[in-house]
C-alpha cells in the first residue's frame, strides 16, 4: 500500500483542526456549566459514590429496569438533588454525591430499597474520597504530564535537529487535545467522567505517539542523508510509505486487547481503554499525516532553503 501524504496535507491539517476546535468548544461549554473542561470523577473533587445492584439481577428475574426519574425523586427528597446518577446495564445504580457519613449512607440505601427495590448486599460498593486527596491526585497527575513533555522535548532535541523535535511535540499536543476534546464531548452528551486512570492513559498515549513519530523521523533522516538532492516532499512520502506497514501493524496489535478490555473489562477499565484507543489511533495518525507533513512544509520554506544553502 502506497499513500501520498504530502499531496493532501491540507486535508489532514484541516481535519485535525476541525476536531480539535469542536473539542475545545465542548470544553468551553463544560467549563461554563460545571466549572471544569472535563467532567471530573470523585478521584478529583471528592465525595461519595454508591453502586447498588438489584437483587433480582442475580437470577435475571427483574420485571423492569431501574427508573432514573424515580431515583432522582428520592435524591431530591433527601436533599441530594445535585448528585450524579448513572444506570449501568439496567439493574445497577451508581450515585455520585457529596461526602456522606455512615448514617446518611444507611438512610439513603433504606429509602432507595423502599422506593426502587431490594439490592444485593454482596454487590454494594461504596467509595469516599476527600477533596484534599482529590486535589493532590489531580496536581500529581498534571505534574507528571508536564514533566513527561519536558523530558520528551529534551530527548528529541538531543536526538534530532530542532525542527524535528518541535513538530514531534506539536504532534503530541495534537494527540492530547484530540483525546481530551473527545472526552469533553462525551462528558456533555453521555455524562462520561474522567478519573486518575485518564491521566495514566494520557501519559501512555504520549509515550506511544512519540515512539511512532521517532521511527518515521529516523527514516526521513536516513533518506535525507542517502539522497541529499532529492526534494523533501519525495523523501517524506517515501519514508512514510517505508514505515507505514510497521506503524499499522503496531497500532493494530495494540488496539486489539484494548478493544477487548473496552467491551469486556468492566466499568472501571472501560473508559481507560477508550482513552487509549482514541489516543493510539490519533498517535498513529499524527505520526503519519501531521508531524511528517509539517516537517516537509517547514523545510520547503524559502527562508529555510536559504539558511541551508
Amino acid at each position: 500500500m502506497k499513500i501520498n501524504v504530502i499531496k493532501r496535507e491540507r486535508l489532514w491539517w484541516a481535519s485535525s483542526v476541525f476536531i480539535i476546535a469542536f473539542g475545545l468548544i465542548a470544553m468551553a461549554v463544560s467549563w461554563s456549566i460545571i466549572g471544569t473542561p472535563l467532567k471530573p470523577s470523585l478521584d478529583f473533587i471528592g465525595g461519595t459514590r454508591l453502586q447498588l445492584q438489584l437483587e433480582c439481577a442475580v437470577n435475571k428475574s427483574c420485571a423492569e429496569p431501574i427508573d432514573a426519574a424515580k431515583v432522582r425523586s428520592v435524591l431530591d427528597e433527601e436533599g441530594l438533588g445535585s448528585s450524579g446518577i448513572q444506570i449501568v446495564e439496567d439493574y445497577t445504580l451508581s450515585i455520585r454525591a457529596k461526602t456522606l457519613d455512615v448514617g446518611e449512607r444507611t438512610k439513603l440505601q433504606q429509602v432507595l430499597t423502599e422506593k426502587i427495590g431490594k439490592f444485593n448486599p454482596e454487590t454494594i460498593q461504596i467509595d469516599t474520597v476527600g477533596p484534599t486527596i482529590g486535589k493532590e491526585l489531580f496536581t500529581s497527575g498534571l505534574l507528571a504530564l508536564i514533566l513527561s513533555f519536558f523530558g520528551i522535548a529534551v530527548y528529541l532535541n538531543f536526538r534530532f535537529q530542532a525542527d524535528y523535535a518541535f513538530f514531534a511535540i506539536v504532534a503530541l499536543f495534537h494527540d492530547i487535545l484530540l483525546t481530551v476534546g473527545i472526552f469533553a464531548i462525551l462528558g456533555l452528551v453521555a455524562g462520561v467522567e474522567v478519573d486518575s486512570l485518564f491521566l495514566v492513559a494520557l501519559l501512555t498515549i504520549i509515550g506511544f505517539s512519540v515512539n511512532d513519530t521517532v521511527v518515521i523521523y529516523d527514516r526521513i533522516r536516513e533518506n535525507l542523508e542517502k539522497y541529499p538532492d532529492e526534494p523533501i516532499n519525495d523523501v517524506v512520502d517515501d519514508s512514510v510509505n517505508q514505515t507505514l506497514t510497521r506503524s499499522i501493524n503496531t497500532t493494530s496489535t495494540t488496539l486489539l486487547p484494548l478493544i477487548a478490555i473496552f467491551f469486556f473489562g468492566g466499568e472501571t477499565l472501560k473508559y481507560f481503554a477508550l482513552a487509549l484507543i482514541i489516543g493510539f489511533v490519533t498517535g498513529a495518525y499524527s505520526s503519519i499525516f501531521i508531524s511528517s507533513t509539517l516537517l516537509a512544509w517547514w523545510r520547503n520554506r524559502p527562508n529555510f532553503k536559504k539558511a541551508t544553502s
